[in-house]
């Protein structure tokens, strides 16, 4: 079979698979490796030390893979049917659209494994390598030099057909293939998504510093959310997704044909409240399986404590309370002690008066401090000598 007629074959069963889109490209030093690095120096990644670590890897994959002669990029949509959530319920949160369902990284990976195999089947000395995320690659440049889609100003890779919400992953193949054309800009005059960032993460069109992020705050950051951009987490708790909502090509998406990727119980616009109530094991066995495992339960409520701040949710203070004194971790602690002064009401006050001469952290006693001297203009105030 010649390059092209086997390219095409991949190419079908790909889709036969369940991937949406599919392109090809040999393996080669990214385009944008010097953008990356600069964007690495300038530390926008924040606390993504694995992405420091790992850039020689990602600059030169023709290095690392030096047996590798094409790579297949693919995408599957991820987009789902639901519309507005809340209804009249104000103690709800919002997790990020690709995090609703099962963990992606084992669907998209199992399917490439499967992919290989059949390729194998035409191409019995075939020899490959499958990546889904976690690996370093620039998976974005790939699967824009392939034809998936262009890197938008608000750096996810846009199809015109499907829009943004797409997993990717490659498969890196011994064999020279057919290459694929990458698809121009078309983001043209459009900055919704930039405008639209309630953090401000975007420095400029194709730009991101993603210490701003409030994906990068909600998950990859361990330690406490910077008091000025807690407000503007609004209530969400895991990931986010304005800046592809406000995305035109997002406006009427395609949903996904993949049932593994709909919302899992409790995870559409969740009830807030009862997550304060997760212990560790209870945690690790509401979320087996699901992306939201990566934020850990001390982050993940810590990021709970802020959203229910944030919606002054007067009816989670007796949960909040509970919380401040009874929680083993301090980072969550101190962050209900910012949620309990944002809600500001006389009971929320008290609770935070009440335990403050018996908490022993350093920090957790600040953020109480904090949370009673800013919380209003009148009445108790933490006491002197912090």
């Amino acid at each position: 079979m010649d390059r092209q007629g086997l390219s095409e074959k991949i190419k079908a069963y790909a889709r036969s698979l369940g991937f949406d889109l599919v392109g090809i490209t040999p393996v080669r030093p990214p385009e944008h490796a010097d953008a990356y690095s600069e964007w690495l120096k300038k530390g926008y990644a924040g606390q993504m030390d694995y992405m420091v670590r790992t850039e020689e890897e990602r600059r030169h994959p023709e290095r690392r893979f030096p047996w590798a002669r094409s790579v297949v990029s693919v995408a599957i949509n991820y987009s789902t049917p639901f519309g507005e959530p809340k209804g009249k319920d104000p103690a709800r949160g919002w997790i990020s659209r690709y995090a609703w369902g099962e963990d992606y990284h084992e669907i998209v990976k199992e399917k490439l494994d499967r992919l290989l195999l059949l390729i194998k089947e035409e191409v019995p000395e075939v020899e490959g390598k499958t990546f889904v995320d976690t690996s370093p690659i620039l998976e974005r440049e790939l699967a824009a030099a392939a034809g998936i889609g262009w890197v938008g100003k608000n750096t996810m890779v846009i199809s015109p057909k499907i829009g943004s919400y797409l997993f990717l992953g490659e498969l890196f193949l011994n064999i020279d293939l057919e290459d694929d054309q990458p698809i121009f800009d078309q983001c043209g005059d459009c900055d919704l998504c930039l405008k639209c960032c309630p953090t401000d993460a975007f420095i400029a069109p194709y730009l991101l510093e993603a210490t701003r992020c409030i994906s990068y705050l909600t998950i990859e950051l361990k330690g406490s959310v910077p008091m000025e951009l807690r407000p503007l987490l609004g209530d969400q708790i895991f990931g986010c997704d304005i800046c592809q909502e406000v995305c035109p090509y997002n406006r009427k998406p395609v949903p996904t044909e993949d049932p593994s990727f709909r919302p899992r119980e409790g995870l559409y616009a969740p009830e807030l409240i009862p997550f304060l109530r997760l212990s560790e094991e209870a945690f690790k066995e509401r979320f087996k399986g699901s992306p939201v495992k990566r934020a850990k339960r001390r982050g993940f409520l810590r990021n709970v404590a802020v959203a229910l701040g944030n919606l002054k949710c007067e009816e989670a203070v007796p949960a909040l309370a509970k919380a401040l004194v009874e929680d083993p971790e301090s980072l969550v602690k101190a962050h209900v002690a910012w949620a309990l002064g944002q809600i500001g009401t006389e009971e929320a006050k008290a609770v935070l008066l009440q335990a403050w001469p018996h908490e022993g952290d350093p920090e957790v006693c600040s953020e109480i401090e904090e949370a009673l001297n800013g919380s209003q203009e009148e009445g108790p105030k933490a006491p002197e000598g912090t």
